[in-house]
């Protein structure tokens, strides 16, 4: 086949379409946190979280954006982005709530996870899940400590006071949230469709898959792990979870692994795996929400602290079932 015709071919279903939906997200998570913001509901949404953001010194804008998190990463996101771009919270605060979002973040994918690895590998996927989950509290709780003690305490004034003093119609919010989403959807547009069609073509051209063997390649330097678990790691790597899965469950099915082992196998693969995942799946997007260079500082944050998490996690199940 001509390669052009190939190429073509690829197109709708790898680039046009990803990209399409993508932007819809962003643009529904934009528009929502617009309409939040012009109707003044950040104390109100923040109100589910709000003994977490005393204790942490955030203000009622983090605490909004954590609620939001639960339903949209995308509006989460947006709602902080557009705080930081007024000068609502400083760059600080804005590293910190991004961070402080991974609990109701990974409870958004906690049902996608357990539907996947239940199935496959029955009883492991409970000592699995159940790791991950301490990781993302271990880092919300961490993240409430660490703010407290360098974030000042926010005013004693309120944005229910705010609201108080203004008055609107739905109309007036809604061309209000209207002339926002124009403006700022220019903008993420601008940053996010070049950003994600350069992944889209380091993609095809395999460099993450050629980053991903190298990182594979080496797997012999971690010695406590057998041969058939380090498949699981290289399938997880290579693929995706569900493929190092797949692997696992077969392996324990046969008997050849232990449930201990298959779950450490997965953790490793997760830590390996997310780094290069979240820039070629979270950057385009992130790019468009927040600037390029502060969405990638986000990004090497979230990951650094996520996978120092994990391996927190990981070890202290490794000590307590090596006795």
């Amino acid at each position: 086949m001509d390669p052009s015709v190939d190429l073509l071919s690829q197109l709708w279903p790898q680039l046009i379409w990803p990209l399409i939906r993508l932007l819809c997200f962003i643009s529904i998570g934009l528009m929502v946190a617009n309409i939040i913001e012009s109707l003044n509901w950040t104390t109100k949404i923040a109100a589910v979280s709000r003994p977490l953001i005393r204790l942490g010194h955030l203000s009622q804008r983090v605490g909004a954006a954590f609620s939001m998190a639960i339903v949209s990463g995308v509006a989460a996101n947006t709602m902080l982005a557009e705080a930081h771009d007024k000068q609502l919270i400083s760059k600080r605060e804005l590293v910190l709530a991004n961070l402080f979002n991974s609990l109701p973040t990974y409870f958004l994918h906690l049902p996608t996870i357990i539907v996947i690895t239940l199935p496959l590998i029955k009883g492991a996927a409970f000592i699995y899940v159940g790791i991950t989950f301490a990781a993302a509290l271990f880092r919300t709780a961490a993240i409430v400590v660490i703010s407290r003690f360098i974030l000042p305490n926010p005013s004693e004034k309120t944005d229910v006071e705010i609201a108080d003093q203004i008055k609107m119609n739905w109309s007036s919010v809604f061309q209000k949230a209207w002339r926002r989403f124009k403006k700022r959807m220019r903008k993420i547009a601008m940053f996010t469709v070049p950003i994600y069609i350069i992944i889209f073509v380091m993609n095809r051209y395999h460099f993450f898959s050629y980053l991903e063997e190298i990182v594979a390649d080496h797997l012999s330097a971690i010695p406590w792990l057998s041969p058939q678990a380090m498949g699981i790691i290289v399938l997880h790597l290579a693929a995706e979870l569900t493929a190092g899965l797949a692997a696992a469950g077969a392996l324990l099915q046969e008997g050849v692994l232990s449930y201990r082992e298959i779950v450490l196998a997965l953790l490793v693969g997760n830590v390996l795996s997310s780094p290069l995942r979240a820039v070629r799946h979270q950057f385009p997007y992130y790019a468009g929400i927040f600037k390029p260079r502060l969405a990638m500082e986000l990004i090497i944050y979230n990951q650094a602290f996520r996978i120092f998490s994990l391996i927190f996690a990981g070890f202290i199940y490794f000590a307590l079932t090596n006795v």
